[in-house]
């Protein structure tokens, strides 16, 4: 996101800028235009069936009706005409309130009673790519002192985070983060720059190892596990606004790992045997996270998404609200080691979850979550399930500028 503005603004530097150039001594030649590029792809809804979503015969559905349920009460304190997110498909709240007050007790009978089926595609790809995430655990102490070494920060004084739909409707969506200098905003310290340099932040809590604070960061959100055995929440509370680069793509170009082998597993043990290497590893990735304490209560089944709700472990979904709409329910087709054929409604959002056919699954926490998230990363397909009244405006195919 921070890009595409970045794009636009230096070209308009650039232009404001030039100097005035003298004339050639010579004629230059003339030009020969390119092709123009090819239109890309729309965003692409076409009606389908129930009985066209692989698995959805088998598919558990209580969970992501509970789920479902939650999502609705955020959706029931918006002003009726306000917009879901994504191209526009899903309307706004008023078109989802019917569907939220149906109190049908059995999830599959409402489901199929309520909402329509569309394929998500891009144009006539039907593909994306499907991964997962967890909530980590971390060791952590209030104090520093012997193993607990690593600071885990909240957000800086000094950090300022932008939300451009705000300013412009073109942007919904995108999110910048800086500091001002001099009266301007500028880029905020890489992860290199905050390991040299700490920020103007609380240290929440010093961790015991500082390759669990990396997968914390890269999660998103944790549990911190204090000497005492007593467990606190770490919730995002914002990040450095710089790009995500996947470091295991930085092992795979240095020969450390292969395509074939690269997983959440292999990177976390590459950097355990490789100390003296895994700081400068960790830092090719310039992002950098930073947290706030959230009450961890036995009733609330995990963090809170973008969307506002505790997130359900398997009945969960992040999605790229660019495109897709916050709130609504979306069956997964995803092959790979673990596949998964199921419900899950959107209710959080990724910094690489970027497409229409993209989707970062929660498996919720412990070792078993872990496990399927780190091994999440496989090719699948994706539906949305639209309120009938809905469906009944959009018909059997439409297409979406994004």
């Amino acid at each position: 996101m921070t890009r595409r503005l970045g794009v636009a603004l230096l070209a308009l530097l650039l232009a404001g800028c030039a100097m005035p150039r003298p004339a050639p001594a010579r004629a230059a030649p003339v030009p020969i235009p390119a092709a123009p590029s090819p239109p890309a792809p729309p965003y692409r809804l076409t009606r389908a069936a129930f009985t066209d979503l692989p698995g959805w015969g088998v598919s558990t559905l209580e969970e992501a009706r509970a789920a479902f349920r939650r999502g609705c009460a955020v959706l029931s304190r918006r002003a009726a005409d306000a917009p879901l997110s994504g191209v526009g498909y899903a309307g706004n709240a008023a078109d989802w309130s019917a569907v939220c007050a149906d109190a049908t007790p059995q999830a599959r009978a409402f489901f199929e009673s309520r909402f329509t089926p569309y394929a998500i595609s891009t144009g006539t790809e039907l593909g994306g790519l499907f991964t997962g995430y967890y909530e980590p655990l971390l060791e952590a102490a209030p104090t520093r002192g012997g193993i607990y070494q690593t600071p885990v920060y909240g957000p800086p004084t000094d950090l300022v985070q932008v939300n451009l739909g705000a300013f412009n409707a073109k942007y919904a969506g995108e999110r910048i983060a800086g500091r001002v200098e001099n009266g301007r905003l500028v880029p905020y310290a890489t992860r290199a720059q905050i390991n040299a340099t700490p920020p103007q932040a609380q240290v929440l809590l010093w961790a015991a190892d500082p390759v669990a604070v990396f997968f914390l960061e890269i999660q998103g959100s944790g549990r911190a596990r204090l000497p005492d055995g007593r467990m606190v929440r770490l919730a995002y509370a914002g990040g450095n606004g710089r790009a995500y680069t996947a470091i295991g793509r930085t092992l795979i170009n240095e020969g450390q790992l292969t395509r074939e082998t690269v997983s959440l597993q292999t990177i976390r043990a590459w950097l355990k045997a490789n100390p003296a290497q895994a700081r400068r590893v960790m830092e090719t990735n310039e992002s950098y996270v930073f947290f706030a304490h959230e009450e961890l209560a036995l009733d609330v089944p995990g963090p809170n998404g973008t969307l506002g709700v505790a997130l359900t472990p398997k009945a969960s979904l992040a999605i790229d609200s660019r495109l897709n709409a916050l709130g609504a329910p979306f069956f997964v087709v995803a092959e790979g080691r673990d596949p998964v054929q199921a419900l899950l409604i959107g209710q959080d959002t990724g910094g690489a979850i970027r497409g229409a056919v993209r989707g970062d699954i929660f498996f919720g926490f412990g070792d078993e979550a872990e496990s399927r998230a780190g091994m999440m990363n496989a090719p699948g397909r994706l539906y949305v399930l639209l309120p009938n009244e809905l469906a009944a405006r959009i018909g059997a195919t439409r297409d979406y500028t994004p």
